[in-house]
């Protein structure tokens, strides 16, 4: 029996993503993966797969699959309905389907993004060593689509369990770090404005960035109507461009850019930002 999961649903955007495929800037190829990479390393550790297995990234659920052999599948991010043949079962547990069962996540509560983990993981074919879709360069399997077949790997661990597994909070205002550089010169007393800033998420985010609303940072009478010349981007980097409202980068952010980059956000924090839904409160705190 070929194990598979036919797509019946797909919500708003579901993909397939494994912890991407960084190292090829050089091409000029994002890193990709999954935004909110504890949770998918969660999913595939209940399920009894390698952390770095391919799973589904799910925007605001809506996602329901059929089972084609028996698997095991977990559920996880933030606090979310979870429907097995109809019926309600736990998010951040391990669920056995048989043959013919369908699963449906549903929209979560608070946060944005799900991952669903299945026993032998997602087993797409590879593009530059990883099976992570990229919405930027378009490498990786297409969006989901209804009726697509997702073939499964071999299993080689069995299901771990936990007495315990808290979903992600989502809280409505983010305070996240920002480590100052290379470019904050070019912003009139960026510590002090930074500091006492408050943004929101623009609706226009997605995996590219995150698009913040608010009062635009001013650059220096010296720096005004200059250009720069395209830099290396990295994950988490905080460009501001001609309108003044920033943009973090994210896992499909592009590899260079020509506007100026007032700092970075530290890879510990991007799996919070990944959650923030439209209108979440996001604060930046300055350091060197």
């Amino acid at each position: 029996m070929t194990r598979a999961l036919t797509v019946l649903a797909t919500g708003p955007l579901a993909l397939v993503q494994d912890l991407g495929r960084p190292g090829n800037a050089h091409l000029g190829v994002p890193p990709s993966g999954a935004l909110d990479e504890p949770s998918l390393r969660l999913a595939n550790r209940l399920v009894g797969n390698p952390e770095d297995a391919a799973g589904i990234e799910t925007v605001l659920g809506g996602l329901r699959v059929r089972a084609s052999a028996p698997c095991t599948v977990a559920v996880t991010g933030p606090s979310v309905s979870v429907r097995l043949d109809g019926l309600l079962v736990d998010s951040h547990s391990p669920l056995f389907l048989g043959a013919g069962a369908e699963l449906e996540i549903g929209s979560p509560w608070r946060g944005l993004r799900c991952y669903l983990a299945v026993s032998g993981g997602v087993a797409v074919d590879r593009q530059l060593g990883s099976r992570s879709t990229d919405i930027l360069s378009g490498i990786g399997p297409a969006p989901l689509r209804v009726g697509d077949v997702l073939p499964l790997g071999a299993v080689v661990e069995v299901p771990v369990g936990a007495d315990v597994v808290c979903a992600v909070r989502a809280p409505e205002e983010l305070v996240v770090p920002l480590l100052l550089g290379p470019r904050e010169d070019w912003f009139a007393d960026v510590t002090a404005r930074l500091a006492g800033a408050v943004w929101s998420v623009s609706p226009e985010s997605n995996r590219v960035g995150l698009r913040l609303l608010g009062e635009p940072l001013r650059r220096t009478s010296e720096f005004d109507g200059r250009e720069l010349v395209s830099e290396g981007l990295v994950t988490g980097a905080v460009q501001v461009p001609a309108s003044g409202l920033p943009v973090i980068f994210l896992s499909d952010h592009p590899t260079t850019g020509g506007y100026p980059v007032v700092g970075v956000v530290p890879a510990a924090h991007l799996a919070a930002l990944a959650q923030a839904r439209p209108g979440t409160r996001v604060r930046l705190r300055p350091s060197t």
